[in-house]
């Protein structure tokens, strides 16, 4: 269980931060005068409960979902698609949940970037990739990491999405905690999952603490 856990908390970091980091950004440099009204929109599904959207992912994900209308439409031999109750299900379900934290904490540590050092190697002859890799993401690390740990502490932590979307076959730690604690009564075997959850989250804070430390102590 840990093990799967671990995998999924590993790989939804990785996705949100590679989703996450353009429209983080495109909100730190856009001038627009829409500006508020997008971050509102990244802001908007975080009032929505997660066991909420868990259950919108339900109804895309059917048999007889959206996914499975538009695939009928594109590809017919493909439909209908076992989505439910499989580790992409959950996968793509944490992903939705966790993508709007890390796009805003990228765009606030975006913000904070003098853009001259962006601007002077772009005036060298940089293309804007070389000025993104070599300026940018440097002078965002911080937020990278901060990003990464938080999105790694809620995955590690889901219990909605993985019991609605993953059904009773795909087993994450906190729901199965839960179970341990409320249906078999096993305490202490729910305690000892709890310790190796807390003891995992605080290692990877820490190390992300000691990493930014060392690197931006000077």
């Amino acid at each position: 269980v840990l093990k799967t856990t671990l995998l999924m908390a590993i790989g939804v970091t990785l996705a949100c931060l590679v989703a996450g980091f353009p429209p983080a950004l495109f909100l730190a440099r856009t001038t627009s005068r829409f500006k508020a009204i997008l971050i509102l929109a990244v802001i908007l599904p975080l009032f929505v409960g997660n066991a909420v959207r868990a259950a919108g992912w339900m109804v895309a994900f059917g048999q007889k979902g959206v996914f499975n209308y538009l695939l009928e439409l594109v590809v017919p031999a493909w439909a209908p698609l076992t989505i439910m109750y499989t580790p992409g299900a959950v996968f793509v379900g944490i992903i939705a949940v966790n993508l709007p934290f890390v796009v805003l904490t990228l765009q606030s540590v975006l913000e904070g970037i003098d853009r001259s050092a962006e601007e002077a190697a772009l005036s060298l002859g940089a293309t804007p990739y070389a000025a993104w890799r070599l300026v940018t993401l440097p002078l965002a690390i911080p937020g990278v990491l901060a990003a990464a740990v938080l999105c790694f502490i809620l995955t590690m932590n889901a219990y909605a999405t993985p019991v609605l979307l993953g059904g009773p076959r795909f087993q994450m730690m906190a729901p199965v905690v839960a179970n341990e604690v409320l249906n078999q009564n096993n305490w202490p075997f729910g305690a000892a999952l709890s310790f190796m959850l807390m003891i995992v989250t605080l290692l990877l804070t820490v190390i992300a603490n000691v990493v930014v430390a060392r690197r931006y102590s000077h």
